[in-house]
């Protein structure tokens, strides 16, 4: 036994690292020790490259962070003027390295502020490089550090339901994409603004209404200023989630929102949008008198309708067709079960009968094509 456990032991002992006699490069010794650097040449690239990761990670975290805080520290007083409480007791919460939030509440027409950082992971070398390389595959992927003020409106605001957007033309492709409320709409341009922006209205007559309500908040001639519109990518007003619901909402469940979206700025740029976030102020207060005609009020109605009708009805055809999938694995499971109790003969026979069928039926759409 000792023996095998000794043999066992000079297994797994290392082999002796033996001297090279004609070794002619850098060679430190002291006592019984020798160190050879050229030796470990390898092993010294793998240093290299992982300080090398670890700085641009540090270096990332630094950059978003100082990029963040510096835009909340001087538009802290904005929200502190504006709310009864502009921030949480813990101030701006991070999320990690690219992700961070502010919570505003306590102020007359909006029942909160959410306040959304996200920014582009600096941190993480591969996936800015995977991002680097996907936006020279595909021109209209253009990743940036985003900023989204999304207020949520009271209840009493009176806004009538309907949905709205700004969009500059480079995020239209993106937006509709993954904002299902803006399904609603129909892009227009509008002499009001800048070319690089359009207009995403359900009808005109919402378009009248707010441009209006944006001339006495001069949000539009902010976004004729080239400092402010380099930032902007979009503003819009909704009633509807931002995602398709799997059912149609409830009165109570239903919410207005105005988001702003914008270009987190750099740091030499940040007071750049403190004129847009004051402006966004007063146009959420304008909104309280926007009134649409009669008649564009009941197409709004009609409209929301007959989508709540259309996801009614995809939602019963769901459930329908997960009803027979469960009837149908029922049914197999049973029969599996049934075949399990018959002997090895006789579920030799009904294997042998189901592989013979699938090869007909195989065979028959082969002839069929």
């Amino acid at each position: 036994m000792a023996s095998l456990l000794l043999k066992l032991a000079e297994g797994l002992t290392p082999p002796q690292n033996t001297l090279v006699d004609d070794y002619d490069g850098i060679e430190w010794r002291w006592k019984m020790f020798v160190f050879r650097p050229a030796l470990f040449k390898l092993q010294a690239y793998l240093l290299v490259a992982v300080l090398g990761y670890v700085a641009i990670a540090l270096f990332g975290k630094y950059i978003n962070t100082k990029r963040v805080h510096k835009w909340y520290n001087i538009h802290l007083p904005i929200f502190e003027q504006q709310f009864s409480k502009p921030t949480t007791a813990t101030g701006l919460i991070s999320d990690g390295y690219t992700d961070f939030f502010n919570f505003s509440t306590g102020r007359v027409g909006i029942a909160s502020l959410h306040t959304i950082f996200t920014l582009r992971p600096r941190q993480d070398f591969l996936q800015m490089l995977y991002q680097f390389g996907w936006q020279m595959y595909d021109l209209r992927y253009n990743p940036y550090d985003e900023l989204i003020l999304d207020f949520k409106l009271s209840p009493d605001s009176g806004l009538p339901d309907f949905v709205w957007a700004v969009v500059a033309k480079d995020e239209l492709y993106c937006i509709k994409n993954t904002r299902w409320d803006l399904t609603f709409t129909k892009t227009t341009d509008n002499p009001a603004l800048p070319s690089s922006l359009s207009v995403m209205s359900e009808f005109a007559d919402i378009t009248d209404s707010l441009v209006k309500a944006a001339d006495k908040s001069a949000l539009f001639k902010l976004l004729s200023d080239p400092s402010t519109l380099k930032h902007f990518r979009s503003l819009s007003i909704t009633d509807q989630p931002r995602e398709r619901p799997a059912l149609p909402l409830a009165p109570a469940e239903r919410e207005k929102r105005v988001i702003l979206s914008l270009k987190v700025p750099a740091t030499s740029d940040t007071a750049d949008t403190i004129p847009i976030v004051n402006a966004i102020f007063a146009f959420v207060d304008a909104l309280s008198r926007v009134n649409l005609r009669p008649e564009t009020k009941n197409k709004l109605r009609k409209v929301r309708e007959d989508v709540d009708k259309e996801i009614v009805a995809e939602a019963v055809k769901e459930k329908k067709e997960e009803a027979v999938e469960e009837k149908k694995a029922a049914k197999r499971k049973a029969e599996q079960d049934r075949i399990s109790r018959l002997s090895a003969a006789e579920q030799k026979k009904i294997l042998e009968r189901d592989r013979k069928r699938a090869l007909k039926k195989s065979q028959g759409k082969v002839v069929r094509k």
